[in-house]
């Protein structure tokens, strides 16, 4: 038996309407319209939200802001929910019928994986040696490289971030009151896993703009995902640590129960310096911000992403026990907290703990004493945090000293995309370097919150965001939501059909958002930095990156 198609549901329905319905679909899924998609719900009342039990203990107040980021679907069998290695902002929990997830085998990336947690990793990706030896060298990405020649390996390494321990090849069926998708999700992190349906399956949909609110709300949501995550991928992450990789089974059963995970918000403080220190943290996700008190002031140390650790010095050196630092999330950050009593047991229980826990807490200090003695480092480190740049994976930046204003890049970037610049050729300055007003292509885009047609949207199984020009309706919100004004609004020349929805666009100017797309389907690469004569126009993609260019 066929599905009828939208047209046959809907026969009096204009084009206009009919598209927006197909739009709707779009925004939930991660293969647009072309997938295994039975049906799905239009926006849910409360009353219908209530009738699950995820919601029954939510006001209607809340309920109703919440709405726009949930659905409910019914995906056809055999259908892929998300496949290993995309980036999604969803998690799926099962109603009805039944969803296997399981690991595919990445060619030639399994020597490459590395442990989530790593005790040795400084801001910098490697050990602190290499800031006193003088090896920084990075790989811009310009048509005419002027930084110093390359040396590192440019292989994408992948993080063990597991949402469920799995060997390869395995499978894991989830039945009705599961849910899939919400650890990659919440993380910011490529999804580990494939979720493919192994029935007719009906689900609810929640993007993460709505499940973080709703784990903040109710304790009894955040102990559910947060019991999800020990038990899917707690051990499996700290058996890959360097830490407790040696460590006999017995001890994880202990750690399973004894650690804490902790959530923060943009700006939290997750300790203060001169508090009673008390334990070891380990980031799962997010970034945060570590200052010390200097002069009559304060600097930034370092700042720690994803697997990096902090409380090594505090917990080894004797006489200190308070807090050395401050530590602030800079953004939504997800935490590990092994409490002090439980490193006491494992250094006792295994004296090879404590020499790896002695190294990485020598790192730190030589780390916190390389930023005393560099200043202009520990400025720079603020100003990225500052303006974001510590989450850019590719940031335009242009050498002032060299760039004639030529606007080449500009006249490139308008020729590469239908006579439309994605960049303006402006922005804030750092010494030599314009940051131009272009997309950073954010680890954790904020601009995917809230477009109500999912016309911006992550371009398959990377980090690079585009607009669906077709399916925009120039709301504005994604330019609002940018906290670098790197989206721009821009005038077609059209006007919205009579037959619009929402009604209040018929008659008026139709407006579309438009922003970088590193011209990713182009082999050549991003315009704006091929087409530059000088060679002056770079795509960093870390500070550390930034801090070289500054220096050539």
């Amino acid at each position: 038996m066929n599905t009828p198609t939208d047209a046959q549901k809907h026969p009096a329905l204009g084009k206009t309407m009919l598209k927006r319905i197909e739009q709707f679909k779009d925004r939930w899924t991660s293969h647009g319209t072309k997938s295994g998609l039975r049906s799905i719900s239009d926006k849910l009342s409360v009353a219908r939200l209530k009738t699950y039990d995820i919601f029954t203990e939510y006001d209607d107040r809340f309920l109703e802001k919440i709405s726009p980021d949930i659905s409910v679907a019914v995906w056809e069998e055999g259908s892929i929910l998300f496949e290993q290695g995309s980036y999604i902002d969803l998690a799926f929990f099962v109603i009805e019928g039944f969803i296997d997830v399981f690991i595919e085998g990445i060619e030639g990336t399994a020597s490459q994986a590395v442990p989530i947690f790593d005790l040795s990793r400084t801001m910098l990706g490697g050990t602190v040696e290499d800031l006193y030896s003088g090896d920084r060298t990075v790989v811009m990405t310009s048509g005419r490289p002027r930084a110093p020649e390359a040396k590192k390996d440019h292989s994408i390494t992948f993080l063990s971030t597991m949402d469920f321990d799995l060997p390869a090849g395995a499978t894991a069926r989830l039945g009705a009151g599961e849910v899939t998708g919400e650890i990659g999700a919440l993380s910011g992190w490529p999804q580990s896993v494939t979720a493919r349906t192994a029935s007719v399956c009906t689900v609810l949909q929640i993007r993460v703009p709505a499940l973080r609110m709703m784990k903040r709300k109710s304790k009894g949501l955040s102990k559910r995902l947060d019991d999800l995550y020990r038990e899917r991928s707690l051990v499996a992450q700290l058996k890959s640590t360097p830490l407790l990789r040696d460590c006999p089974e017995h001890f994880f059963d202990r750690l399973k129960g004894s650690v804490e995970l902790v959530s923060c918000q943009p700006g939290e403080e997750v300790v203060r310096q001169g508090e009673p220190a008390d334990a070891l943290y380990l980031v799962r996700s997010g970034f945060v911000k570590l200052t010390q008190r200097f002069g009559v002031g304060e600097i930034v140390v370092t700042y720690l992403s994803k697997g990096m650790t902090f409380g090594e010095v505090e917990h080894l050196v004797e006489g200190i026990d308070s807090w050395e630092i401050s530590a602030t999330s800079v953004e939504f950050s997800e935490l590990v907290k092994l409490p002090g009593k439980l490193l006491n047991y494992l250094v006792a229980a295994d004296r090879k703990i404590e020499e790896k826990l002695w190294k990485s807490a020598t790192e730190r200090i030589r780390e916190a004493g390389f930023s005393k003695r560099n200043i202009q480092h520990s400025e720079f480190t603020q100003v990225a945090l500052d303006t974001g740049l510590v989450q850019g994976s590719s940031i335009l930046a242009i050498d002032l000293g060299a760039c004639t204003r030529c606007d080449d890049c500009v006249r490139g970037c308008a020729a590469t995309h239908g006579g439309r610049p994605r960049f303006v050729r402006e922005g804030d300055k750092y010494k030599n370097l314009l940051i131009a007003k272009s997309c950073y292509h954010c680890r954790d885009p904020v601009c995917l919150v809230g477009c109500p047609t999912g016309a911006i949207h992550r371009a398959g199984i990377d980090e690079v965001i585009e607009i669906d020009d077709p399916i925009c309706i120039g709301c504005s919100t994604c330019a609002n939501n940018c906290p670098y004004d790197a989206i721009l609004m821009h005038e077609t020349d059209e006007v919205w059909p009579e037959d619009m929805v929402p009604t209040g666009l018929r008659g008026r100017p139709r407006n579309v958002a438009s922003k970088c797309d590193l011209c990713h389907e182009s082999p050549e690469g991003p315009a704006c930095v091929n087409s530059c004569p000088q060679g002056c126009a770079y795509r960093v993609g870390s500070i550390e990156e930034f801090e070289a260019l500054i220096g050539t």
